[in-house]
């Protein structure tokens, strides 16, 4: 029998027991290739992460991602929280609590900035350019996907796969009403969504629950295993991305773009993603995503 440490974090959080858990195998090595899948499985959060040695130097850290359901190539929250643990845990420089590292990911190197502040840290990440797909025309099928009447699907704005590495299907929806009443139809779901080439869907609406906040969305997942997320790193990109590119929100003196997206509060997980987009025109430089990050806890689990 073998032991393997791991370390649980809540990432987009105010607070601890808020934002999106993840746990993070800080040496993913005492976790066989055979079991990774199985035990991501086990401890059945959104994503559980593994850290390796660096494969090269262009990145500190390989870092693999499964959800209970499959490997991922790029997720948000736990990129973020893996960069927080190995801070945390010494393997990070820091220098009056602020580093940054390079996390090597199926998509390539994430670079990652930390801010530690006692026990919690904000971090940010830096996300692949969006790839914008085709607009969906069939408004009436996404609605059924959401038990959502056709009418409560903005026709004003596309729905839309974008993807800064993970593909998801940008919904507006017309009130925050409509957004708290949705129930995903996994009977209807598939890895091809009306055409949209993508099984993730992230839907959003203009009105909110706190006043400082952009959007409210939520992000359903079925075929990773994830039914809904509280707060979808990978997702705010893409968000921020269409919410840009379609004139949604108002550019910074500076020309940036900075939105604050609400997510997870139907599941009693209220979660806070920072998104900043960079762009000149139509053409987007940059997508940033942030969040702050709190320690829970720490366990063992005994493997075969």
């Amino acid at each position: 029998m073998a032991a393997a440490r791991y370390v649980l974090v809540d990432v987009f959080a105010e607070g601890p027991f808020k934002g999106n858990p993840l746990a993070v195998f800080p040496d993913g090595a005492q976790v066989r290739e055979g079991l990774r899948q199985t035990v991501a499985r086990e401890l059945n959060l959104s994503e559980t992460t593994y850290v390796l040695p660096a494969a090269d130097d262009t990145h500190d850290f390989k870092v693999r991602i499964f959800t209970p359901a499959e490997e991922l190539p790029f997720a948000g929250h736990p990129t973020l929280g893996t960069a927080y643990v190995l801070g945390k845990l010494g393997r990070v420089a820091l220098a009056a609590g602020k580093g940054a590292t390079r996390l090597g990911e199926k998509v390539g190197p994430i670079p990652v900035r930390l801010e530690m502040n006692g026990d919690a840290a904000f971090a940010w990440m830096d996300q692949p350019l969006p790839q914008f797909g085709a607009p969906v025309a069939d408004r009436e099928g996404v609605a059924k996907l959401l038990s959502l009447p056709k009418e409560a699907v903005r026709d004003d704005l596309p729905i839309q796969n974008i993807s800064c590495g993970v593909p998801y299907l940008i919904v507006p929806i017309e009130s925050l009403a409509h957004v708290r009443a949705m129930r995903p139809r996994q009977d209807l779901w598939s890895a091809d969504l009306c055409g949209s080439g993508t099984p993730n869907v992230l839907a959003f609406t203009t009105e909110t629950e706190r006043p400082e906040s952009d959007v409210h969305a939520r992000m359903f997942a079925p075929w990773l295993g994830v039914v809904e997320d509280p707060a979808t790193g990978s997702a705010a990109g893409p968000l921020g991305s269409y919410l840009v590119r379609h004139g949604q929100v108002k550019a910074r003196a500076d020309g940036s773009f900075a939105i604050l997206e609400e997510q997870g509060f139907e599941m009693g997980r209220p979660s806070l993603l920072h998104i900043v987009i960079e762009s000149r025109g139509a053409d987007i430089r940059a997508v940033r995503v942030g969040g702050q990050c709190v320690w829970i806890g720490s366990g063992e689990l005994t493997l075969p």
